[in-house]
């Protein structure tokens, strides 16, 4: 991190959080590790609680700057008394690290907390940032610490948190406590007997606590009503949590939910890869209580022990809607997964058939899209969707097949550009050879095909050919066929378009 000559160090103010070594940012052990000079202050007895945090993020051969505190609040000869000696102090102290900035070299200097809350950091800030160049990396307070240790809320909804130094006349305090809804008071030490004066003036005593080293492994935590004023340290404070959670909730009893509650959501997972679900489809997957499915389409979606997951055949789609609004019924929240988008081809037109009758009446059923295979085909090989298109399910399960090769052939004559859905599977082998005659006895052989396989997936492959001779045994249940126009083109880089004007 250090440069050298003309170029002067980098001044850093870096938080250390409360105590907790681990509540150290993962940005603020990086510049510790990284930093020429690590600076911090300590006490006359010159232990330094900061060092202490830091010390599993200090490395050898790194320059240590101890600033020990010239005095306490007790007696000084200081000819300008306290405020004096503490000024002479930190001028001298930015002045030695200041000699460092302008050899070149970084320089952090710890702050407990937070560095600009009530810290010592910014004494040098004050001095030294506006003449180098200087971050602060803020740090968890003492504040936030107490509140985690306690485990009580500061502040709900419109409250006003107030933090206060224990410094102050307790009359003072005691004003300011009786005005704010939840507060916080540092800096205690031999404050103590005032703090505690003011809380009861302030006739919020009984709701009080205190929190001693918050986060470390002398943390300790009681009524503030109960504290012996002669064992307070400096690192503790007074807290006033939150007066809406002055009783703290009880966890409800799981219930079973209540009939009606539930909801079937129908998701659509997009065509393969996971960026390809949408944050839509992802939030509705992670707030259902079941997952429905095709096995495959239900073992795309990540595993999550509070969710009970029900895989099925693929050829059971008005049972499967069933089992989702009976689950529903009971008042479980259901997703039902489908790939691609679930309105096309798949599993929402099912869901919604079956919720038409009578006994889920009134059951919420939702649908969420999700990118068509036809649309992740279509973007790997340009824009052959550019113009008017049709999309056809060569699948004859559920509509005859004399109506597919009808509808092919009227699509062919509109010159439109087809999207072929289930084009080949084990059970029906020769039909996409049918079906690429009954095109051909209206289109020109030379008409432009793509043929993409898994895409998305880990075997993606995409083949640009033509209808004649596109050969159908290359093709199964996992490609998508898309038969071009007329106008579809294919440019010198091998990118696939339909123009969006037409001729005439």
């Amino acid at each position: 991190m250090s440069g050298h000559g003309a170029v002067s160090g980098r001044l850093y103010g870096v938080g250390l959080g409360p105590g907790d070594p681990e509540l150290v940012t993962v940005k603020a052990a990086r510049l510790i590790g990284a930093a020429d000079v690590v600076a911090f202050h300590a006490a006359r007895h010159g232990r330094s609680v900061a060092r202490g945090v830091a010390e599993p993020y200090l490395r050898e051969g790194q320059i240590e700057e101890l600033l020990v505190y010239p005095v306490t609040t007790e007696t000084t000869d200081h000819p300008g008394g306290y405020q004096g000696a503490i000024d002479e102090f930190y001028e001298a102290a930015a002045a030695r690290l200041a000699a460092h900035l302008d050899a070149g070299r970084d320089v952090v200097v710890l702050a407990e907390g937070d560095p600009l809350f009530y810290g010592s950091y910014m004494h040098m800030h004050k001095r030294l940032a506006h003449r180098y160049p200087t971050e602060v990396v803020p740090g968890v307070t003492s504040v936030s610490g107490a509140a985690a240790a306690v485990g009580r809320p500061l502040v709900e909804r419109d409250e006003v948190l107030t933090v206060l130094p224990g410094t102050l006349p307790a009359d003072q305090l005691a004003e300011r406590l009786a005005a704010t809804d939840s507060a916080a008071v540092m800096k205690l030490g031999r404050t103590f007997p005032q703090v505690r004066e003011a809380f009861e003036r302030a006739g919020v005593l009984d709701r009080a606590l205190y929190v001693e080293r918050a986060t470390t492994d002398r943390q300790r935590c009681l009524p503030l009503a109960e504290v012996d004023p002669a064992s307070v340290p400096y690192f503790s404070l007074a807290l006033l949590p939150s007066p809406l959670t002055a009783q703290l909730v009880e966890p409800a009893a799981p219930t079973a939910s209540a009939p009606g509650t539930g909801e079937v959501v129908v998701v659509g997972l997009g065509p393969g890869a996971r960026s390809w679900t949408t944050p839509e489809a992802a939030e509705a997957l992670a707030a259902a209580d079941d997952l429905v499915g095709y096995g495959p389409y239900v073992d795309r979606v990540p595993a999550n022990p509070r969710q009970v997951r029900h895989p099925s055949d693929n050829r059971v789609e008005a049972d499967r809607a069933a089992h989702a609004l009976e689950l529903a019924r009971s008042g479980r929240r259901v997703a039902v997964v489908s790939s691609g988008d679930p309105g096309v081809f798949a599993m929402a037109a099912a869901v919604l058939e079956v919720a038409a009758r009578p006994e889920f009446a009134g059951i919420a059923v939702r649908v969420v899209p999700g990118l068509t295979a036809a649309q992740a085909v279509a973007s790997r090989v340009g824009a052959p969707l550019g113009h008017d298109f049709c999309v056809l399910s060569l699948s004859d399960v559920l509509k005859p097949w004399d109506v597919i090769v009808d509808r092919l052939r009227h699509a062919a004559a509109a010159d439109l550009v087809i999207a072929l859905y289930n084009p080949r599977s084990r059970h029906r082998p020769h039909q996409l050879g049918e079906a690429l005659r009954a095109l051909l006895e209206i289109r020109a052989p030379e008409t432009v095909v793509v043929v993409g396989r898994d895409v998305g997936g880990p075997e993606e492959r995409l083949t640009v050919t033509t209808l004649g001779e596109l050969d159908p045994d290359t093709v199964d249940m996992r490609c998508l066929v898309m038969i071009g126009s007329s106008q579809t083109r294919v440019t010198p880089s091998g990118a696939v378009y339909t123009p969006r004007t037409y001729p005439g």
